[in-house]
């Protein structure tokens, strides 16, 4: 006579935390956010106003580079040429031609997707620190080519362009810089809910893929070259948006703005923020906006050596980022939860 199989008792799976679906702690923690972000422009002065507007914009443009670097496998350190054009687009499309400031975000979005898909063509026999050069080749020719002579009737020159902020349509009662925050934030969720179904379409599979181990992937099918130049292209286009947006908020564009030191704050709001982690971008706008300012008021004559002695303590303490510091106290939770 056989003994009863003892009754399997299921382990909580990942998704689960003390019995309750990840999925609505998620929305929890996402209404929550919303709420509070919805709230922001209603409480603080328009200055904090902009300086977080300006962080959503760099979340933007980070998402954008670690699209193709955190989830493709590209490096790129040309990502400021992208946003500049994004930028001079939006400037010159409201400046010269009295283009609507939220149509300009569409056009300067497929005008970098273009210029990213034609640079990625050429790109795709260069891999590691030679794309590495190349990209950084055209992050310094960048603001040269906005000064050239024959382009200054479009560019300005040296001088760059000086555009007006937008009011609030509709008659809503805010003034430019809320209703600008609000604009941006709505742009914001739409390019990251689009990132997260990207990267979890079989699309997205194919570019994980490819970073993980090109010759398999290519063996398994994918093409390699359409998809490398396509991630390039939708790579630029996330960050030509954010250069458009940045161009209206700050109103004003120069080709000094646009220089390779912030190709570097992007690459590093990438790593602190979290390679391949969508949310990670959030967390690196915040460090790369907000943490050298941090830096100058603990030491205005070693600011440099402040953030750069801040910078390595994350990277040795943090080495997947602050995304993974957030789903690692996530992880201890849920294992003190579960007893």
């Amino acid at each position: 006579m056989h003994a009863p199989a003892p009754e399997k008792r299921l382990a909580p799976s990942e998704g689960e935390i003390a019995g309750i679906a990840m999925p609505t702690w998620r929305l929890i923690a996402l209404g929550l956010g919303l709420v509070v972000l919805a709230a922001i422009p209603l409480v603080l002065k328009n200055f904090y106003i902009f300086q977080i507007t300006l962080a959503i914009i760099y979340a933007i443009a980070i998402l954008g580079l670690n699209l193709l670097t955190g989830f493709n496998g590209q490096f790129s350190l040309g990502h400021s040429a992208f946003y500049a054009i994004g930028a001079y687009t939006a400037a010159i499309l409201m400046d010269q031609y009295d283009v609507a400031y939220y149509w300009t975000l569409p056009i300067a979005g497929i005008i970098c997707f273009v210029a990213g898909f034609l640079f990625g063509l050429p790109a795709l026999r260069l891999e590691g620190i030679y794309l590495a050069l190349a990209t950084f080749a055209l992050a310094v020719a960048m603001p040269q080519i906005l000064k050239l002579s024959p382009l200054e009737h479009w560019t300005g020159g040296v001088q760059g362009i000086v555009i007006l902020k937008p009011n609030a349509p509709f008659g809503l009662p805010f003034n430019p810089d809320q209703w600008l925050y609000y604009f941006t934030f709505a742009v914001a969720l739409a390019l990251f809910l689009c990132a997260y179904n990207l990267v979890s379409s079989r699309t997205g599979r194919a570019m994980k893929a490819i970073r993980d181990n090109s010759v398999a992937a290519k063996a398994m099918g994918v093409n390699l070259s359409l998809y490398k130049s396509l991630t390039f292209g939708v790579s630029a286009l996330y960050t030509g948006v954010a250069g458009a947006l940045g161009g209206i908020v700050v109103q004003f564009v120069a080709p000094d703005s646009f220089t390779f030191a912030l190709s570097v704050a992007l690459f590093v709001g990438l790593v602190v923020g979290g390679v391949g982690s969508i949310a990670g971008a959030l967390f690196g706008a915040w460090f790369v906006l907000f943490v050298p300012n941090i830096a100058e008021h603990v030491s205005k004559g070693l600011a440099g050596a402040v953030y750069g002695i801040m910078l390595i303590l994350l990277i040795y303490l943090m080495p997947s980022g602050l995304a993974g510091l957030v789903r690692l106290v996530v992880m201890r939770f849920a294992r003190a939860a579960r007893g």
